[in-house]
């Protein structure tokens, strides 16, 4: 459901994003670029329902809400079914619709059949967003508290309280400033979502009074779940809420990413030091013509060809560096590494290596590529790029001579550096500044170094052109695993972690029985920590289950769709050679 590149590319970022019509004032706490943060096309229309059913407390403030939806609806090209009726909660009546909002939902909402059809809803790419109270509800339903993020404890007052907003990427956060004063019942939360969700924003909990998570406090959150999407928000306790702008923009930017229509990094995030932070460019330096302009904690490039680097530190050993980044049109720029130092621009050019940020270039030179040297993987590219006017995240991850790239969570390149004059180990960074018309934006360049447990990744996981796949998305141990076109669901999303197991749809890869014969099924099964159900990357490309010595393996080879996969000597060839993401 995304807007295609193509029809995007030439489209500057000034269009005016519409909010409902009696939405057009800016509040005086909100940062003054929630009216100028844009998209620069009309999303393809979509449908969203929105279920407020209670079975508790019930917030007055869900007829404003329901109504703001309408009408942000109305402006952004969705369409909203609002309902109290949990029997709408059926396989056939779920799958027309982009996401499910639950405003303020409290208490058990759904009975056993519908969530297990809003379960196959979500494990088919669906989108979910939680409003306020919908931390409130089914308690006892362990999707959903997976789904949700956390759940609800207590809340002190309503009162003004300062936000942090931790990312200015996303879609339901990029308008905003780096903090954000507004009125609201705070929520304290069971648990926090830091570990398994990507934070968005988080309370200062010397702002206010009764906040009881020991200072760190998220307060709206994204994560990818189980083959779907899902954002929360703790806010939208108040029937003014739903008159403010920034909080109207706020809603309206998780409903889009949940939806799938924008995309973003919601892997979570810990670890990481700021090398720029928004507030001043201390430790960067300027080589070649050109710079940087800085304001609402953005740098914007202005002329060249020069590149703004940072010279106070050379990085060495592995590292992940993150970056926020945006182009206005059809502009040109790059993020470098790996180059000494040096106030010639050009030395980055000849002695590093280049990502490239510019979507209408040649395959070498085209975002996601190491420029001119290998080309991004295009599809994945194109799947998981914002188009001008929204923000996008790189992670450059260096292992050794290795360089991932990743595009909003995506892993779109993977590159090995032989070059014998050039290390990826040791070296600057950098952002170029292309030249006059090139308006590119970066914020939030942040670094973690020599991290020694790896961050989980998640993605497909590929072999003869095709997709490891559950059989039909199905949970029950035992479901088959085999290999199928890809198509981008959640049956196809597989989660590789630092402890060797391979997760799909919240259960593992697994050896059944813990066998090692030669043709031995490999199945779905809940993870129980045995042998049978780790596995070890090889140099080669194999994936190899180190208690039975054996392989990952296509029966016979096949392509057909429907192949199953199963253990096997491991033997080099193409049946067991698997990308992972």
């Amino acid at each position: 459901m995304r807007t295609p590149l193509t029809a995007v590319l030439g489209l500057l970022a000034g269009a005016a994003l519409a909010l409902a019509p009696q939405a057009s004032a800016l509040p005086s706490t909100a940062s003054p670029s929630v009216a100028v943060e844009a998209r620069t096309a009309a999303d393809p229309a979509y449908k969203v329902l929105v279920f407020s059913k209670t079975a508790g407390f019930r917030h007055s403030s869900i007829d404003e809400g329901v109504a703001a939806l309408r009408d942000l609806g109305a402006a952004n090209n969705f369409t909203v079914d609002a309902t109290e009726d949990a029997q709408a909660f059926t396989t056939g009546n779920l799958g027309q619709y982009g996401a499910v909002v639950f405003l303020s939902t409290t208490g058990d909402v759904l009975d056993a059949a519908q969530q297990t059809a809003f379960e196959q809803y979500v494990q088919g790419g669906g989108g979910y967003v939680g409003v306020h109270a919908a931390a409130d509800t089914e308690y006892d339903w362990p999707f959903y508290e997976g789904l949700a993020g956390a759940l609800f404890h207590s809340h002190p007052a309503v009162q003004s309280a300062t936000v942090k907003v931790e990312d200015r990427a996303h879609d339901a956060t990029a308008h905003l400033g780096g903090t954000w004063q507004r009125t609201d019942e705070w929520y304290n939360y069971r648990t926090n979502p830091r570990t398994t969700a990507h934070v968005l924003a988080s309370l200062d909990e010397s702002s206010y009074s009764g906040g009881n998570m020991s200072g760190d406090h998220p307060i709206a959150w994204c994560k990818d779940y189980q083959g779907g999407r899902a954002f929360y928000t703790g806010g939208g306790h108040t029937d003014e809420s739903y008159a403010e702008p920034a909080f109207r923009r706020h809603l309206l930017g998780g409903i889009r990413w949940a939806a799938g229509m924008t995309d973003a990094d919601c892997r979570p995030e810990t670890g990481y030091t700021s090398l720029f932070d928004g507030s001043s460019t201390t430790g960067w330096k300027q080589a070649g013509p050109g710079g940087f302009a800085l304001a609402d904690g953005t740098l914007t490039s202005q002329g060249g060809m020069g590149m703004l680097w940072y010279s106070a530190k050379e990085f060495t050993g592995d590292y992940s560096l993150k970056l926020d980044w945006r182009t206005a049109g059809d502009d040109n720029s790059g993020v470098f590494v790996g180059f000494p130092a040096s106030d010639d621009p050009w030395s980055a050019v000849n002695n590093g290596y280049e990502i490239q940020i510019d979507a209408t270039d040649s395959a070498d030179r085209t975002t996601g590529a190491v420029y001119g040297f290998q080309s991004a993987d295009i599809a994945a590219r194109d799947a998981a790029l914002n188009p001008p006017g929204e923000w996008n995240t790189y992670e450059l991850r260096v292992t050794g001579e290795r360089l991932e790239i990743f595009l909003n969570g995506r892993k779109i390149n993977d590159f090995t550096n032989t070059d014998p004059v050039r290390s990826l180990r040791q070296g600057h960074i950098g952002l170029q500044n292309h030249g006059t018309g090139d308006d590119v934006s970066f914020r939030n360049i942040r670094i973690k170094q020599n991290a020694g447990q790896p961050e989980p990744r998640s993605g497909e996981v590929k072999a003869l052109g095709k997709c490891l796949d559950v059989d039909n998305a199905g949970t029950t141990d035992g479901t088959k695993v085999q290999l199928w076109t890809c198509n981008n669901t959640g049956a196809q999303k597989w989660t590789v972690a630092a402890d060797g197991t391979v997760k799909a749809l919240g259960k593992c890869l697994d050896v059944s029985g813990g066998g090692s014969a030669d043709g031995t099924k490999v199945q779905l099964w809940t993870c129980n920590g045995t042998g049978a159900q780790k596995w070890t990357a090889q140099t080669d490309g194999a994936v190899r289950n180190p208690q039975s010595g054996k392989c990952l393996d296509i029966s016979g080879g096949g392509t057909a769709d429907g192949t199953k996969v199963q253990l096997w000597t491991c033997n080099g060839t193409g049946a067991q050679k698997w990308t992972l993401p």
